[in-house]
């Protein structure tokens, strides 16, 4: 195709432009590198155009529609020029003069900017978007109309959002302390009430005396997971983000728990900035944690303590899992960073000691040790800074997916569920006799246990067939040593469990025996008088599958 120069004496026109009979022989790549040549060409040429070329130009358009383009229907036919190639449309305006351009836009309201553009086609959506669409409406999370920030495609942005929901550790129920509690409803809105009944108090089966309210300030966010210690709260929402609200202190000293940087309390949930993409949470006394969704572990709080043992101050670490060089207190999350080989998938606090499992099924711990020799300390020793794996639970073969600790006792359930327990006989490690390494809990072999929980000197288990056993002591009441299923529940699928709260697999919270968190009902005349399990009017949770 010869080109002739582009100049006011020799005018291209869009006839001599377009002349493209004589690709007829190239290749659709090469026919198509010569329209854009031919169009870098016409683009230098537009002003001089005249009015005659420009019609001519328009008329050109049609051929080259019916040459590039298939056979248009009668509504496509309305707007040739828009089917051209994106290069050609703004030459071909170029040409028209003001008439003609009013004309066609009165013709296409595409083509007119002041008018609204027709709604778009709707785009095909595949039936495993259908469903991780429907999935995510159903955990009331609103995916929008259009991709977050550098998404490039819904099926890869909801398989995303779909799998960091599967691996939060989503709880429902948290008991702190105090008995106050804190629930997650159904739609994820953050409810806080108190436990009833007081020791001493009977509790009238249809009447609900305290229920739970939602924390105002928290209404526009979807919470999942929700964690209590002794003077503090976490909740965990679907973004990510860890709010964290309470005192923050133990026995009236300022402890930094709630992570703000600071020692203050906080009367409202209040976010803790350098969180985020955070999956799971962990609350004890005076200490709190979150694992990452890469499975980064990090934790803040109450650091250290001096004891004095035969006239020497010796310094403890209470098992945050990196040095302290004095007492003091870590006020914002910081990594452990000896676990940074490991991908944290659970971790759980007692007073002075915490666990940590790994998703390679390894158990860590760190802190001060009711018994030393678990991670292969020996008997005078009794702490350590660092984690160090529980050589014990390792020599079992098993891989281990949960772990659970009280005041004085520890507990780790494997994925076959199996449950080890060992501490102190005054605990509840389900053996009712002191023990210095990991066993079977005796009274659950055979059954499989899939989720567990500790608190203070009590225990729960809950097994695949939604079962829920409990037992351990209270402040009030001498309870039972071994596991022990809650009758007042028989023929109910428990499907979450805090101390004295259950949620079944419809989401209905069960109150049972709140004071001494063991459902068997008053044992002495001074006991907390919850005859049977009794369900909470009006609340619903959203339960998932445990881990």
């Amino acid at each position: 195709m010869t080109m002739q120069g582009c100049s006011h004496s020799h005018v291209v026109t869009p006839l001599h432009v377009f002349s493209l009979r004589s690709t007829s022989n190239m290749s659709g790549t090469a026919a198509l590198a010569a329209l854009r040549a031919a169009a870098r060409a016409c683009q230098l040429a537009t002003p001089s155009f005249t009015d005659e070329q420009a019609a001519q130009g328009l008329a050109v358009a049609n051929e080259l529609r019916a040459r590039f383009l298939p056979p248009s229907s009668s509504a496509q036919a309305a707007s040739p020029l828009l089917q051209l190639p994106a290069e050609l449309l703004p030459i071909i305006l170029s040409c028209l003069d003001t008439r003609d351009l009013a004309r066609l836009a009165a013709t296409c309201l595409l083509l007119w900017r002041d008018a609204p553009s027709p709604p778009p086609p709707p785009r095909a959506i595949g039936p495993v978007e259908t469903e991780l669409r429907s999935r995510a409406k159903a955990g009331g999370l609103d995916v929008g109309s259009s991709l977050p920030e550098g998404a490039t495609s819904w099926l890869a942005c909801l398989l995303k959002r779909d799998r960091r929901d599967a691996q939060m550790r989503q709880v429902p129920l948290a008991v702190g302390a105090n008995r106050s509690f804190i629930v997650v409803d159904k739609g994820g809105r953050l409810l806080h009430g108190r436990s009833t009944p007081v020791s001493g108090q009977a509790v009238d089966p249809d009447a609900n005396p305290n229920p739970p309210t939602p924390v105002s300030s928290m209404q526009d966010i979807r919470i999942v997971s929700v964690a209590t210690g002794c003077d503090h709260n976490l909740a965990l929402s679907a973004q990510g983000e860890v709010y964290s609200w309470g005192s923050g202190c133990l026995n009236g000293a300022g402890i930094g728990a709630l992570g703000h940087g600071d020692e203050g309390a906080r009367a409202v949930p209040t976010r803790i900035e350098s969180l985020s993409r955070i999956e799971r949470i962990a609350a004890g006394c005076g200490k709190s944690a979150a694992v990452d969704e890469v499975g980064r572990l990090f934790t803040w709080g109450r650091a250290a303590f001096m004891i004095s043992v035969d006239d020497e101050e010796i310094l403890v670490p209470t098992g945050l899992g990196y040095e302290f060089e004095f007492e003091g207190y870590q006020l914002t999350p910081k990594r452990v960073e000896a676990l940074s080989q490991d991908r944290v998938v659970g971790v759980a606090f007692s007073i002075d000691f915490t666990l940590a499992v790994t998703d390679a099924g390894a158990v860590f711990c760190f802190g001060f040790l009711l018994y030393g020799e678990l991670v292969g300390l020996g008997a005078e020793e009794v702490h350590t800074v660092l984690p160090r794996r529980i050589e014990a639970l390792a020599e079992t073969r098993q891989r281990f997916v949960a772990v659970a600790a009280g005041n004085n006792h520890a507990l780790a359930l494997t994925e076959e569920g199996d449950l080890y327990g060992w501490g102190h006989e005054a605990g509840a490690n389900g053996h009712g006799r002191d023990q210095r390494t990991p066993q079977l809990v005796a009274a659950l072999i055979g059954r499989r246990v899939k989720l567990v929980y500790a608190q203070d000197d009590s225990s729960c288990a809950v097994t695949d067939k939604g079962e829920l056993f409990t037992w351990g002591t209270s402040s009030a009441d001498i309870g039972k040593f071994t596991p022990k299923r809650v009758d007042g529940l028989s023929g109910v699928e428990i499907a979450a469990v805090a101390t004295g709260l259950a949620a079944d697999a419809d989401g209905v919270v069960w109150a049972f025996d709140q004071h001494p968190a063991l459902g068997f009902g008053a044992s002495g005349p001074d006991a907390a008088a919850v005859p049977t399990p009794t369900p909470i009017p009006m609340l619903r949770v959203r339960v998932v599958n445990s881990p």
